[in-house]
């Protein structure tokens, strides 16, 4: 049977929620502030998102401390916070943490601390700007005579890696990948921010010199659950591209209606008339997209890597020429500092490479469909 493509009434239910906390303490203003300074959301307004919410355990067990839903619910919250853009923890911890921790079996505490909001978490895989692939891992990891774990290496475009309470880090030992989960006051654990294209998402470059670690599950089994993880990530962050090019247009539509030219709406004109009709398409296809790996995600594991993929395609094409068009509709108030209009294009180009360029997720896809 196909998966449910559309969220029901709960699910919508969410959505509404989640827009008008956005609306209260994510807003234009506020994300501009972020901007301009580099600071996430204070501890209080992330607990109430997390907690009071439950924005951070909605696909976590119950019996684990969560909500007990599915992705679709997961892909609802990554779409909100893709359109009001505000820098939080929430990707990091709720996609790639509680990812990680859905895959292993010794760290059910560490997910209900995770699952409250407590704890903030992040995965640590990319080893090199440049090199994307899962499977290069170069960090290393030994074990002392009295059993502790050791890591030494460095890990790069990590999202919120100068913050995270937890890092969970793919380090190889013996040659095969392995997962560990390291305390981000841990000895031995540098944390530099990298100076991104966009300010509303931190990343970091972490290095390990002989950094205390706790093993989760065996050795040589992290590739595995590294590749389901991604593509939940991939997954979650087509629905957030597909949140921003939906933004990106509203703006656009707004602005349209209300800017004047020579006694006449610029809307009114048909440049700008097909420019937003464009976009429309654009934002319709990555939402089919973003549905399809939502929906591959939370019901069908076997369709997700394919799913997952091709909305990386649609959602960050979609959301890169969106966010372009959204520019140019706005005119000169588009290109300046103080208007939210470049924060998409910025917020675009980088999601777009965040876990591998156009090109590898062209490989990935084809490589799936056995072609």
């Amino acid at each position: 049977m196909s998966p449910r493509i559309t969220p029901d009434a709960d699910a919508e239910e969410l959505r509404s929620v989640v827009r008008d906390f956005l609306a209260r303490y994510g807003d234009a203003e506020v994300v501009l502030g972020q901007a301009a300074t580099g600071q996430s959301w204070v501890r209080e307004l992330w607990r109430r998102f997390a907690v009071e919410l439950g924005a951070v355990a909605l696909d976590v067990p119950e019996d684990a401390g969560g909500a007990g839903a599915g992705f679709r619910e997961v892909a609802i919250v990554a779409e909100e916070l893709g359109r009001s853009l505000v820098r939080s923890p929430w990707f990091s911890t709720a996609v790639l943490g509680v990812g990680v921790l859905l895959e292993v079996t010794d760290a059910t505490e560490l997910l209900a601390e995770v699952a409250s909001g407590a704890t903030t978490a992040t995965l640590a895989y990319r080893e090199d700007y440049g090199d994307d692939d899962p499977a290069v891992v170069r960090t290393t990891a030994e074990r002392d005579r009295h059993g502790e774990w050791f890591l030494t290496g460095r890990k790069t475009l990590v999202v919120e890696g100068a913050t995270a309470d937890v890092v969970f880090v793919v380090a190889s030992v013996e040659g095969e990948s392995t997962l560990f989960a390291v305390d981000g006051a841990a000895k031995g654990l540098e944390r530099t921010p990298v100076r991104a294209l966009d300010p509303t998402r931190q990343l970091a470059e972490l290095g390990f010199e002989r950094t205390p670690a706790r093993l989760l599950g065996d050795p040589g089994d992290a590739r595995p659950v590294l590749d389901r993880v991604l593509d939940r990530a991939v997954a979650a962050l087509s629905c957030e591209q597909a949140g921003g090019a939906a933004a990106a247009l509203d703006m656009s539509v707004a602005h349209a209606g209300t800017r004047l030219q020579f006694g006449r709406p610029i809307g009114t004109f048909q440049a700008i008339k097909h420019r937003c009709a464009d976009m429309a398409v654009h934002v319709e296809a990555a939402r089919s997209a973003s549905l399809w790996a939502a929906a591959a995600a939370s019901d069908d594991q076997a369709a997700l890597p394919a799913a997952a993929a091709t909305a990386a395609l649609v959602c960050g094409e979609a959301y890169t020429w969106v966010a372009a068009e959204t520019v140019q509709v706005h005119g000169g108030i588009g290109f300046t500092w103080e208007h939210p209009a470049h924060l998409h294009v910025r917020r675009a180009a980088t999601s777009s490479a965040l876990f591998g360029d156009r090109t590898r997720q062209r490989e990935s896809l084809l490589a799936r469909l056995g072609i």
